[in-house]
């Protein structure tokens, strides 16, 4: 029998750094033309009115106003309406 453990966990000790997603503008907020509101992996949140989705599901604002967040058949939008 070994007397020490294996050598395995000890060579994956390289730290990554993290890809700082999440929401960045939350319900009631003001925003501005292209201001990003969400960072996700897969779509979690679905775009709404005054919204699109880029190419990373990123969702970011295309009018100015207040981000609005609202279900709709058990999927989460987020939408930007008028101030």
């Amino acid at each position: 029998m070994a007397h020490t453990k294996s050598q395995g966990k000890t060579r994956q000790k390289s730290n990554r750094i993290g890809k700082r997603r999440g929401v960045k503008r939350f319900g009631g907020q003001k925003v501005s033309v292209g201001e990003i509101l969400v960072r996700q992996v897969g779509s979690k949140f679905h775009s709404g009115l005054g919204t699109k989705t880029g190419k990373d599901f990123t969702i970011y604002a295309i009018k100015a106003g207040l981000v609005k967040f609202f279900k709709k058949h058990d999927k989460q939008f987020i939408s930007v309406v008028k101030a």
